[in-house]
C-alpha cells in the first residue's frame, strides 16, 4: 500500500444537489486508499462562532431558543454563522451583542471545534467572553430568545447530567470551567 494515500480519500466527481441560504449540499464520488470508490454527501457550511460571556461573578449567560429540528427550546451559548469572507473575531463579537446586548473587554480565543465531521464541513470557532459591559439586543428578524444566567458550576452540571444538549455549548462551558480551575 502507497504511504501517502493511507487515510486519505480522493475527490473523483463532486455535483451540487443542493444550494441554500445557509447550506450547500454535495454528492461526491471518492477513492478510497484500497482502491475502492464510495460516495460521500457533503454539507458544506461558511461555519460559526460561539461566545462564552462570563460575568465577574463567574455567572455565564447563556439564551434559550426553539430548534426546529427538535421541535424544542433548548439552551446554548450565543453563537452564529459566519458570513462569506467574515472574520470569526467579529462575528462573535457581533453575536455576542445581537443576542445578549454584551460587549467586552477581554476576548479570549478557544479553539474550534467540528461539529459533525463524518458528512458537515463546519467549523466552530469557539471564544471566552469577560469584562462584560452592557447595552441591548438586537436580534435579526425572525430571531426569537431568552437571556438566562447560570452559575459556571452549575451549568458544568447541568451538561454532566444532560440537561444541555447541544454540543458547542457543552464544550465551552467545559473549557471555560478548566480554564477557571473549576
Amino acid at each position: 500500500m502507497n504511504n501517502n494515500m493511507h487515510l486519505e480519500e480522493k475527490t473523483l466527481e463532486s455535483r451540487k444537489v443542493y444550494e441554500g441560504p445557509i447550506f450547500t449540499v454535495n454528492h461526491d464520488t471518492v477513492k478510497l486508499e484500497n482502491g475502492n470508490h464510495a460516495v460521500r454527501d457533503v454539507l458544506v457550511h461558511h461555519g460559526g462562532v460561539c461566545v462564552i460571556p462570563v460575568t465577574e461573578d463567574n455567572e455565564i449567560y447563556m439564551v434559550r431558543q426553539f430548534r426546529y429540528p427538535f421541535r424544542t427550546a433548548i439552551l446554548e451559548i450565543p453563537a452564529g454563522k459566519l458570513e462569506p469572507g467574515e472574520e470569526h473575531s467579529v462575528c462573535g463579537r457581533r453575536e455576542l451583542l445581537e443576542e445578549t446586548g454584551c460587549t467586552c473587554s477581554e476576548y479570549i480565543y478557544l479553539g474550534e471545534m467540528y461539529p459533525t465531521p463524518a458528512y458537515n464541513s463546519e467549523i466552530t470557532h469557539m471564544y471566552l467572553a469577560k469584562g462584560l459591559s452592557y447595552s441591548r439586543q438586537h436580534l435579526d428578524d425572525g430571531e426569537f430568545l431568552d437571556v438566562v444566567t447560570f452559575p459556571i458550576d452549575k451549568a458544568v452540571e447541568m451538561v454532566m447530567n444532560g440537561e444541555i444538549k447541544d454540543g458547542k455549548t457543552q464544550i465551552v462551558i467545559l473549557k471555560t470551567a478548566r480554564l477557571m480551575g473549576l
